[in-house]
């Protein structure tokens, strides 16, 4: 082989470098560094473990039918509206309570509470919720499902 063939295949090296090209050589040598030095065999096994462990997770979810009609129930836009609301409720009670001194108990204190505005239609929606659970359930019951 001729000296003029092996210069030819050998990469070229610019002559000059700036100090930007320089650092970010650097930088990409030391990533590269700290990337073999985190891939020890620990963190590769536990990394394996934790992705076997997603997969079979998924695998069930997407098998249980049950979870998937939620899923597709929850996409709809009433029932997302729903669930933002329902958020909101549980941030500004939680905040509410915390700030009230603890309730007595007794019915007058529950006669009370029943004056506040808002608190009917909760109970109603609650009674809602729990006939239309009740039916359901004995529905799928009826059906052996």
């Amino acid at each position: 082989m001729t000296e003029n063939a092996t210069v030819q295949n050998t990469p070229q090296i610019p002559a000059a470098l700036d100090e930007a090209s320089i650092a970010n050589l650097v930088e990409m040598l030391n990533l590269l560094a700290s990337a073999k030095d985190a891939l020890s065999d620990d963190i590769i096994i536990r990394l394996a473990g934790a992705v076997s462990e997603g997969l079979a997770l998924m695998d069930r979810l997407t098998r249980n039918e049950g979870l998937i009609y939620l899923l597709q129930e929850l996409d709809r836009p009433e029932n997302q509206k729903f669930l933002v609301s329902m958020a909101n409720a549980f941030t500004e009670a939680s905040k509410e309570l915390s700030a009230t001194p603890q309730a007595k108990g007794g019915m007058v204190c529950a006669l009370r509470l029943v004056k506040e505005p808002g608190v009917l239609e909760g109970l109603r929606l609650v009674s809602m919720i729990g006939a239309r659970l009740s039916k359901s359930m004995r529905e799928m019951h009826r059906h052996g499902v």
